[in-house]
């Protein structure tokens, strides 16, 4: 399998990278919606935010490989048989995941140094807080995260469902692009 992005394909860097941040985003959510919900003597109440913060700057990290994985390896071009609404679509689309995705993140950062404390990463090593104190810095950065959150899972979900179409109606390469497979 190639590492690098070829003209008709994904490379195996980028499939690999693409399907870990779904999967983390997906789980980040699903443990974010437990962890809330969790009563004051649950022993989770602490290790599962602990946890949520560590996979967070995980992706945090995850993300900017894979940004700049695609200057080095840049994507295959949008096939031929897209529209122009498609292409613009997709553009607009894989953008606002991208935006969207560092937004969560760095409200998620937000929150936790809101009080001055570095975040433990997996009991490895500490990020620092760098921003801290800003007025009502852990009730806005909050608001940020949760709305975001749910709106990346909402879209990345569509972004899901479109690249079914495009496999099951349109019979176009977009989906089998992604698994490795040329166009």
């Amino acid at each position: 399998m190639q590492l690098r992005n070829s003209s008709s394909r994904y490379g195996a860097v980028s499939i690999f990278i693409h399907w870990l941040v779904a999967l983390a985003v997906f789980g980040l959510f699903a443990l974010g919606w437990w962890m809330v919900g969790l009563d004051y003597y649950d022993p989770w109440r602490k290790e599962a935010p602990d946890l949520h913060k560590s996979i967070g700057l995980t992706l945090l990290a995850v993300m900017l490989l894979r940004v700049v994985w695609r200057w080095i390896s840049p994507a295959p071009p949008a096939l031929t048989s897209y529209s122009r609404a498609t292409r613009i679509g997709a553009k607009l689309g894989h953008g606002f995941l991208y935006l969207g995705l560092f937004a969560v993140m760095i409200a998620g950062y937000l929150i936790s140094t809101s009080e001055g404390v570095g975040i433990p990463v997996f009991g490895l090593f500490e990020v620092p807080a760098l921003i801290s104190n800003l007025p009502d810095q852990a009730d806005v950065a909050g608001v940020v995260h949760l709305y975001l959150a749910w709106a990346v899972v909402i879209f990345a979900g569509l972004h899901g469902l479109v690249a079914l179409k495009h496999h099951f109606i349109d019979r176009d390469a977009t989906l089998t692009r992604m698994l490795g497979r040329d166009a």
